[in-house]
């Protein structure tokens, strides 16, 4: 069978890395995804001359395949099910019909376990999968374990285990945790299963705020930790193509090129003390961490966030005019019209012609530099979700700074 040479280029062009691949034909639709430890080499299989009949049958529908890239072949598990659940290829017939495929259970009760089986024999309990490997999603549930401890026994033990004491369980069975607390728990870990990171980094940024609002640094650096694990895990899971958010990002904002390098600020403090400002870098759509910042703010007393942002922005922008080093694409600022504008007047004071656009918290409305108005998002659309991406980012990133020299000047008293 000849492949066309721009199929045989994306087959070339794929990684020796984790991740899933999906194929669709002429018309757009995707036909069939699937998962790989190394992308290119599970690709490459495709283009040989020696494929089965359904194989061939397949490939001879494809016309083009797209990638997705995951930190390791386990949560490569979790997204192949999450697509497959969303698209219905008509070439993943058997994973979507078969039932001897392994699933997760998460039982009924005030308290319910996380386990793995092969039947929905309990009508109370809830199930998510099928996946195609067991040994695959044991694994993807260790890592999860790690950031959200879950109950795994089948009926509480009058002493705690030893997954209690190593802190992987929250130990219903003597600690009694909040059955409010455990069972967000339990829907954060769904979330994850389902594939819907970037909605779970975003609500845990919520809460991250809200704990340290209310005081309480030590609930606010887990909840960190949190995001940040969910961080690396945002960039397979996010269920799009990074080049697409790109090219909408460009076309709804008015940008004359694409953004692929953004820098996106947020500030943080409360009531005015150790205030302090973030700025994170993102490469192709992905976090460049090399290349963050973060900033005391030296200059600006009581609260006030425009002149706060517009002190970092100032800093940020007059070293790389020293430095005559590399300028981003755009930038991304955290807030509405005013931080936009404030922002705004620092780039153009300098002399740089550097586009901006701003996401206001609540409400998410997107204002442009390179546009007039507020600008009309859908919900889900690739860009938007990219501006999320980074709002989130910067916002983590400021927060584990304050919250750092919070705990600083506490035991500095």
């Amino acid at each position: 069978m000849d492949y066309s040479k721009a199929l045989k280029d994306k087959v070339s062009s794929a990684p020796e890395s984790p991740g899933v691949y999906l194929m669709r034909d002429a018309e757009g639709e995707i036909v069939y995804v699937g998962k790989a430890n190394s992308l290119r080499k599970r690709l490459s299989s495709y283009l040989s001359r020696f494929l089965d009949n359904k194989t061939l049958a397949l490939m001879n529908r494809v016309s083009d395949i797209e990638f997705k890239l995951c930190p390791n072949e386990a949560m490569a598990l979790l997204l192949e099910a999450s697509l497959i659940r969303k698209f219905k290829p008509r070439y993943n017939v058997s994973l979507r019909d078969d039932k001897s495929f392994p699933l997760v259970k998460i039982s009924s009760g005030d308290f319910p376990a996380i386990s793995i089986t092969r039947k929905k024999s309990d009508p109370s309990a809830r199930y998510i999968g099928p996946y195609t490997n067991a040994k695959l999603l044991k694994e993807a549930l260790r890592i999860i374990r790690r950031s959200f401890p879950y109950r795994s026994c089948r009926s509480l033990p009058k002493k705690i285990c030893v997954y209690g004491r190593i802190g992987l369980c929250p130990a219903p069975c003597v600690r009694r945790p909040g059955r409010k607390e455990y069972a967000l728990n339990i829907d954060n870990i769904a979330l994850v299963l389902e594939g819907r990171v970037d909605f779970l980094v975003r609500r845990l940024s919520h809460l991250m705020h809200n704990k340290s609002s209310e005081r309480d640094f030590e609930a606010a650096a887990e909840i960190r930790d949190q995001i940040s694990v969910l961080a690396e895990l945002a960039a397979g899971l996010s269920g799009v193509n990074r080049k697409s958010e790109l090219e909408d990002l460009k076309n709804r904002l008015g940008l004359n090129r694409l953004p692929e390098r953004i820098e996106g600020f947020d500030i943080s403090n409360i009531s005015g003390r150790q205030a302090v400002g973030s700025m994170v870098s993102f490469c192709r759509g992905n976090p460049d961490k090399n290349n963050y910042r973060r900033y005391r703010i030296r200059y600006i007393a009581g609260i006030d966030d425009y002149k706060m942002l517009a002190e970092v922005v100032r800093r940020r922008y007059s070293r790389l005019l020293r430095e005559k080093a590399a300028m981003p694409d755009l930038l991304l600022i955290d807030g509405g019209k005013g931080h936009l504008l404030a922002a705004l007047k620092q780039v153009r004071g300098l002399g740089l012609r550097l586009p901006l656009a701003s996401i206001a918290k609540k409400e998410e409305l997107v204002y442009s530099s390179e546009k007039e108005g507020v600008l009309n998002f859908p919900y889900d659309t690739p860009a938007l979700n990219l501006i999320r991406r980074v709002r989130d980012e910067a916002h983590r990133f400021a927060l584990s700074y304050h919250l750092l020299l919070r705990r600083k000047e506490m035991i500095g008293r």
